[in-house]
C-alpha cells in the first residue's frame, strides 16, 4: 500500500513512516506542505491507500489540502496528525472529509490504532459497495 506523509516537519516525516512501517507492504511517498502533496497526489492519481496529513504548514496547510483533495476523491482514507486538539478544530476537520484524527504528541501504538481503524472502515465500505 502506497503512503503519502504530509508534514513540515521532515523528523515528523521521518517518525510516521517508522511507526507505519510495519503495515503490510508500506511504500512511502513524503510531501512538505499541501501543495507538494497535491502534485504527488496528481502523479499518482488514485494510487495511495492512506494519507496522514498535519494541519499546520506553510504554503498549503492540511485542511485546505483536504478539502482540495476531497473534490476529486472522496474515498481514499485520510488520517490527520496533528497539535489541534479543541473540539471545534476536530469537527472542521471532519466536515472538510478527514476519515480519522490524532492528537500530537501520540504514541506509536495510538497512531497504528487509529491507522488500523480507518483502514478497517475503508475496507469495509469498499466490500459493501462491490456487493
Amino acid at each position: 500500500m502506497k503512503v503519502l506523509v504530509v508534514d513540515d516537519s521532515k523528523t515528523m516525516r521521518g517518525i510516521l513512516r517508522k511507526i507505519l512501517s510495519t503495515l503490510d507492504g508500506a511504500q512511502f511517498v513524503e510531501a512538505a506542505d499541501g501543495l507538494e502533496a497535491l502534485a504527488a497526489l496528481a502523479a499518482d492519481p488514485g494510487g495511495f491507500g492512506l494519507i496522514l496529513v498535519d494541519w499546520n504548514m506553510p504554503n498549503m496547510d492540511g485542511l485546505t489540502l483536504v478539502r482540495r483533495f476531497r473534490e476529486k476523491d472522496k474515498r481514499t482514507p485520510v488520517v490527520m496528525a496533528t497539535t489541534e486538539a479543541e473540539k471545534d478544530r476536530v469537527v472542521e476537520a471532519i466536515r472538510a472529509g478527514v476519515t480519522n484524527y490524532v492528537v500530537k504528541p501520540f504514541t506509536p501504538r495510538m497512531l497504528m490504532d487509529k491507522v488500523k481503524q480507518t483502514l478497517d472502515r475503508s475496507n469495509g465500505l469498499k466490500g459493501s459497495a462491490a456487493a
